[in-house]
């Protein structure tokens, strides 16, 4: 069913707000631009009113892997209208080069440098080979009808990263409030925007049951740590820790520390946790990894913000190298999100080559 949200005050009587008309979408897009945060705490607007081959692209934004997102409200079209027109743009999108991008950047923010801003706000560097190797689709409205969302998910189903963002309007007093709903979990977007694809067909196959991590080998966080003491981890924000929600006990995942290489393969030997409540054994003892870990950050700074602080999965080691002994040959799969189920043959081959690396055997 269409997605809807009711609002209740809090109080001995409670009563519930009353739903209000958008003034308009203008103004929603207008919001947009002036709080970001509306949308995600993950993305970086890159564009507006982007004039493409069959009309305008309402936003564009980027994702802190390089993904492309490209965001349309509904307006005046019926919902199933705003989907093609939302996935025709897509298909221009997918063309887009680095160059056009930064030319996309320089008519929506003038004189500002897209790989600077993007380090501003990511804190890395902006990989011109890794931009827009996949992008995903968002469809902005203030409702949605059966028939829609039975596209949505559709597509969602076949790997297509489509999703919809409701936005409700509700009464309180002399002011408006402003409610958000996703059709999808996001986080299963970002894992079907996550696969990186080559220009022309798709170099697509079956999933090979085995998991990417990303190590962010830093101050933040350390990797002779990780290995020592059994675990990966994320954090800075939902777009780096919640994919870490992918793994369960029982998943073998293979670990890259980026700008290093691949520093171990291991087994998922139990959930996703907050820093504040992960453990640590210690000469027979668990203890709170804040206390334990002292080779990086781990966003300590975040400790109170459950959105913004780091996550851990603990991990048996099959097999770890030191960072030094990293493995980073040319051809390797790589990506900047924390997990991933990558379904590109380069995937397959990057196992297999790590195997024979590592003298491991099934």
């Amino acid at each position: 069913m269409p997605q809807r949200t009711a609002l209740w005050t809090v109080s001995d009587q409670p009563s519930s707000l009353s739903e209000a008309t958008f003034p308009s979408e203008r103004l929603l897009e207008d919001m947009i631009i002036a709080a970001p945060r509306i949308l995600s705490d993950e993305w970086m607007l890159i564009g507006r009113q982007e004039r493409t081959v069959t009309g305008r692209l309402d936003l564009l934004a980027v994702a802190p892997d390089g993904a492309l997102v490209l965001i349309e409200l509904k307006r005046d079209r019926t919902p199933r209208e705003v989907v093609a027109q939302a996935l025709d743009y897509a298909c221009w999108v997918e063309d887009l080069e680095a160059d056009d991008i930064a030319a996309i950047y320089d008519r929506f923010a003038p004189g500002r440098d897209l790989a600077a801003d993007f380090r501003v706000r990511f804190g890395q560097a902006l990989d011109e080979d890794e931009l827009n190797q996949s992008h995903q689709v968002v469809i902005v409205a203030t409702h949605l009808d059966e028939s829609s969302e039975r596209i949505v998910r559709y597509l969602g189903d076949k790997g297509i990263a489509i999703n919809v963002l409701c936005f409700q309007v509700f009464d309180h007093g002399g002011q408006q409030l402003l409610s958000r709903t996703w059709l999808v979990d996001p986080v299963q977007t970002q894992v079907s925007a996550s696969t990186p694809t080559s220009r022309g067909p798709r170099e697509r196959e079956p999933w090979n049951g085995q998991f990417y991590a990303c190590f962010g080998h830093s101050e933040t966080r350390d990797w002779s740590e990780g290995r020592k003491y059994g675990f990966i981890s994320g954090g800075g924000g939902t777009w780096y820790s919640n994919t870490l929600n992918l793994l369960s006990p029982g998943d073998h995942v293979w670990v890259k520390a980026p700008g290093y290489g691949f520093v171990g393969v291991g087994e998922v030997i139990g959930p996703r946790e907050p820093i504040t409540e992960f453990k640590i054994e210690v000469d027979g003892e668990e203890r709170p990894a804040a206390e334990v870990l002292r080779g990086g950050t781990y966003h300590r700074e975040a400790i109170e913000d459950p959105e913004r602080m780091e996550y851990f999965v603990p991990v048996k080691w099959l097999h770890s190298v030191p960072i030094e002994a990293a493995i980073n040959e040319i051809g390797m799969f790589g990506n900047q999100n924390t997990v991933c189920k990558p379904t590109t043959p380069k995937w397959r081959t990057t196992v297999e080559r790590l195997k024979e690396r590592w003298n491991l055997y099934d």
